[in-house]
């Protein structure tokens, strides 16, 4: 069975990824190592963890596979500066220095990076490249459950590709049809990120979670709605989009829009960042979620008609859009969907390591139930010796537990007293959502558990929306979800009779009094639109996490917390041991659980030391 090395690298969220046939090995970002979020750098430390995960040198891989081909990336960028000339000079002077420096010679590079992980012989390493969405395809439809799928990839730009339908049968994958730049839903999507003050490439998910806060009545709404089609996009039957390029300057310029041209069709200037939102900014967020979502049905619609298949496996960032997703399934186009955990740019590892060994080896595929991702928790594990290592070097005070029956029981009782718990455990999760092995958890039921954490312990904006992790024999008593959702990528509405019925006045409220206003027994995890980002959990994947929510239900009654990532505002989710005890001292966290130890609060040294622990954050 061939050993492939999957790289992705050089634009945001690098990683590495090793396969060992048909099985994934281990797969980790970058950043989680460096402490530097969204980080493109060479992967060197995610490639060390690999390598040591999978017991292998260099030396003894197969192929070492790039997640895309940089030279297609270069021709789109001469082609497109050569159709806007002369505009766009000096940002292309300055993308053509990058390139001819660094981007363009990116085998000198990538063999210069493994350099420094270790010795090895350069001409027996054989060095492959895959393209952007074909990565994306095999990251989703190689990983699934199905022999046979229709695939949907959608994200901001590829080499030429912006979305591209395609077919996977057995070990091989045909792409149909592509989406080319400069026309991009997932451009759009990122312009109206940066137009709401947040940044691109990380803050796309704010959006999402600000939609919700729009009035879907009003007519400022269904204007900017109707002011997006009119002088932004043009949508095709199809799905295929048009974007009206005198709008933007993404293709040649340093920003992405032009802002004067969209405060004038607006009538809003672009906000300021961290500057107070007010409702037309929600308004503009629902209105490019409704367009978006318009937008990706429509290609669903063509990806059925095309391949005529009953399944549909999706990847690229703009499948990690879960409100869109559970809105698509709720639609019953296809029979069965299934999203990549890791959509983005980082799960192009996974998927360049997977399209060489089916599709360049010929490899024979192994599908596994439910799928071949091990829940996404593909990560570094750390055992009992380093975690008293830790202790010992931190000076830390810690109370360890010999089963987890009493772990978890004594955890669960913690959480039904309005607690907040960072919960670590086992293997990192791989990917951009924390599933219960990177976690702070909280008591789902608990009114002021959303402001708490957000306020005083992500330090993040309070409008910020939480998911809920529940048992999944438990979350048809929650949710109107008929399948299971393990990685967190699905949106679902709070089941009807757990709701309340919201003041007739509720959209002229001040937009934070809003978030106040009673709208279920689950008010942590019920966002402004009745909706919550499910995560169910089953032994079969996460037992230690599973057992936890028995114990959280035996003292609630209910089998479910609020599920946030394990990290503070503008870092990565913690990876070892150290990281989650500092982010822990940092924060107003109750307790922190590592393993099988238990740290209280205030039994730390210098617990109150505020300028022991203090940190900056920085903006996301």
């Amino acid at each position: 069975m061939q050993k492939i090395l999957g790289i992705s690298a050089f634009y945001h969220d690098s990683a590495a990824c090793i396969t060992v046939g048909n099985e994934i090995v281990a797969a980790a970002q970058e950043e989680r190592f460096t402490r530097d979020k969204h980080t493109e750098v060479f992967p060197i430390e995610a490639i060390k963890y690999c390598l040591e995960e999978a017991g292998l040198r260099i030396d003894e891989l197969d192929a070492i596979v790039f997640y895309d081909k940089p030279f297609l990336k270069f021709e789109r960028l001469l082609e497109t500066y050569y159709a806007f000339s002369p505009k766009g000079l000096i940002s292309f002077l300055m993308a053509m220095k990058v390139w001819l420096n660094e981007k363009l010679f990116l085998k000198k590079q990538i063999y210069k990076g493994l350099e420094e992980i270790e010795n090895y012989k350069k001409k027996d390493v054989k060095l492959l490249f895959s393209e952007h969405h074909l990565s994306h395809a095999a990251s989703t439809f190689f990983t699934s459950k199905f022999e046979e799928s229709a695939i949907l990839t959608i994200d901001g730009v590829g080499e030429w590709s912006t979305a591209s339908i395609a077919i996977g049968r057995g070990n091989k994958i045909e792409i149909i049809k592509e989406l080319h730049f400069p026309h991009s839903i997932g451009l759009l999507y990122s312009a109206f990120t940066y137009y709401l003050g947040f940044t691109v490439n990380s803050g796309e998910y704010k959006v999402m979670g600000l939609a919700p806060y729009g009035n879907p009545e009003s007519e400022e709404t269904k204007r900017f709605v109707s002011v997006i089609k009119e002088h932004l996009i043009s949508i095709k039957e199809d799905g295929s989009i048009w974007l009206d390029q005198s709008f933007f300057s993404y293709a040649t310029g340093l920003k992405m829009i032009k802002e004067d041209k969209w405060a004038k069709i607006f009538g809003v200037p672009r906000r300021s960042p961290e500057s107070e939102l007010e409702q037309v900014h929600t308004d503009l967020a629902l209105a490019i979620q409704t367009v978006t979502e318009e937008v990706v049905l429509k290609m669903a619609l063509e990806t059925q008609k095309l391949t005529g298949s009953e399944n549909l496996c999706m990847a690229g960032g703009v499948a990690l859009n879960c409100v869109s997703n559970g809105k698509l399934i709720r639609k019953e186009i296809f029979k069965d969907i299934y999203v990549q955990s890791a959509s983005g740019d980082a799960g192009g590892a996974i998927g360049a390591c997977l399209a060489i060994y089916h599709m360049y080896f010929d490899g024979k595929r192994e599908i596994i139930l439910p799928d071949t991702m091990k829940g996404a928790y593909l990560g570094p594990y750390y055992s009992e010796k380093e975690v008293i290592q830790m202790n010992r070097r931190m000076n830390a005070e810690a109370t360890h537990f010999d089963n987890l029956a009493d772990l978890t029981d004594r955890t669960g009782q913690l959480i039904s007293e309005g607690n907040v718990i960072g919960w670590f455990q086992g293997r990192m999760e791989f990917g951009p959502r924390a599933l219960g092995n990177r976690s702070i958890i909280g008591d789902a039921r608990n009114a002021e558990m959303q402001k708490k954490i957000n306020l005083k312990i992500k330090y993040r904006e309070s409008f910020r929306p939480f998911a809920p992790s529940v048992l999944v024999e438990d979350s048809d008593q929650y949710f109107e979800l008929d399948c299971d959702s393990p990685y967190m990528l699905l949106v679902a509405p709070i089941v009807k009779s757990r709701r309340e019925v919201l003041p007739d006045n509720f959209y002229s409220l001040p937009l934070m009094e809003r978030l106040y206003v009673p709208r279920s027994d689950l008010q942590s995890i019920t966002h402004l639109d009745f909706s919550a980002r499910v995560q169910t959990v089953d032994s079969n994947t996460n037992e230690r996490f599973w057992t936890l929510l028995h114990s959280v239900k035996k003292y609630t009654g209910d089998g479910m917390v609020l599920n946030t990532s394990f990290n503070v505002r503008g870092e990565p989710i913690v990876c070892s041991p150290e990281d989650a005890y500092r982010c822990f001292m940092s924060t107003e966290m109750d307790y922190l659980v590592v393993n099988d130890f238990l740290y209280k609060k205030e039994d730390q040294k210098d617990w109150d030391d505020k300028k022991k622990w203090e940190r900056k954050f920085a903006m996301d």
